[in-house]
Parts: structure tokens; C-alpha cells; sequence
């Protein structure tokens, strides 16, 4: 790759980072919905993977303003996020719950990832560049990735809450079982003591 030295190129580089990561995501989305036993968070999946297609036609528009041909470069950042669940997959055999777990901090971590790159972009486009409209598409971006991750964050949330509370009941159950057997054998030794006292 040319060594950047202008803030034009720089934009140029962020712009098929995120051009590659949103191909990236069409491909993994697919796989996320199809290993998600969580009806709600399968739906997101599958609802963002359709906002990830209208993501890439923004970004091809933005490349035309800027007349520049539409082509991704390699983004290590999205490649490392998907390396990461691929090899929790390898190595573990989690249950549904613990999977689904794991699917959403994966998608959290994904969106924060582009959240961050496309403010980027949008200070670059504007500043460095002064493309209206580019920044008008690449909000659009930004905005869609931001209502996802809230998305994320509040199955996430939910997941955890039932788990926790699941975790309770198995506590509470526990600690009345060690109660009435605590209190059978203190019958039966009380017993024990009255017989031989007689």
C-alpha cells in the first residue's frame, strides 16, 4: 500500500476499511442468526444484516463523490472480532444460553468497533473534504449501527437478568433444602439425649 500523507488519503483508507468490514458482515450475520437460539436476538441479526447491504450502498455513493472507485482494503479490526468468535467456537462447546451469551458480546463489540470508524469518517469527510453529502450518508451509517448496539446491549441485559435470576431460585432452593435437613438432624439429636436421660 502507497504511504499516506494527506488527511484526502486517509479518508480514502478509513472509507475501504469499512467498505471490506460491511462485506465482512454479510457474509458473518447469517452465520450469527442460524447459531442464535434467542428468537429476539436472531431477528436482530437478520434486521441488521439487511441495514448492512443499504450501509454498503452508502459507502459506493460516497466512493462516486469522491471519485473514487468502490473497493474494500483488508480491516484487521473486524477480521480480529471475527477470528475471536470463530475460535470461541472451536474450543468450546457451549450451551444455548452461554452461546447466545457470547453472540452478543461479539455484536457488541462489532458495533462499537464501527460506531468509532464511522464518527471518524464523518469528521474527515467533513473537515478534510467538505462532502456534504458524503457525511448526510455516512450519519445514516453511523445512526443505523448505533440503534443496533442498543439493540445488543438490551438482549444482553435481558439474557443476563434471567440468568441471575435463575441463579437465585437455584441459591434459594438450595439454602432451604441445608435448613430442613439442618433442623431433622437437631430433632434427632434432641431425641437422643432424651432417651438416654431416662
Amino acid at each position: 500500500m502507497p504511504q499516506i500523507t494527506k488527511p484526502e488519503e486517509l479518508f480514502v483508507h478509513e472509507l475501504q476499511d469499512m467498505y471490506y468490514a460491511e462485506q465482512t458482515l454479510t457474509k458473518v450475520l447469517p452465520k450469527l442468526a442460524s447459531q442464535s437460539t434467542d428468537r429476539e436476538l436472531s431477528k436482530a441479526f437478520t434486521s441488521h444484516l439487511a441495514e448492512t447491504k443499504e450501509q454498503i450502498q452508502n459507502l459506493e455513493q460516497v466512493f462516486q463523490n469522491i471519485g473514487k472507485p468502490a473497493k474494500g482494503e483488508r480491516c484487521p479490526g473486524i477480521e480480529g472480532i471475527k477470528e475471536e468468535h470463530e475460535s470461541f467456537m472451536q474450543e468450546n462447546d457451549p450451551t444455548p444460553a452461554l452461546l447466545d451469551m457470547h453472540l452478543t458480546g461479539a455484536a457488541a463489540r462489532a458495533e462499537h468497533y464501527e460506531i468509532a470508524a464511522y464518527t471518524g469518517l464523518i469528521e474527515k469527510a467533513a473537515r478534510a473534504l467538505g462532502e456534504r453529502d458524503s457525511v448526510k450518508l455516512l450519519q445514516e451509517n453511523l445512526r443505523q449501527e448505533k440503534e443496533a448496539a442498543k439493540k445488543v446491549e438490551s438482549i444482553s441485559k435481558r439474557m443476563l437478568k434471567a440468568t441471575n435470576g435463575n441463579s437465585s431460585k437455584r441459591s434459594t432452593g438450595s439454602s432451604s433444602t441445608r435448613k430442613r435437613t439442618g433442623g431433622t438432624s437437631t430433632r434427632k439429636r434432641s431425641s437422643g439425649s432424651t432417651s438416654r436421660a431416662r
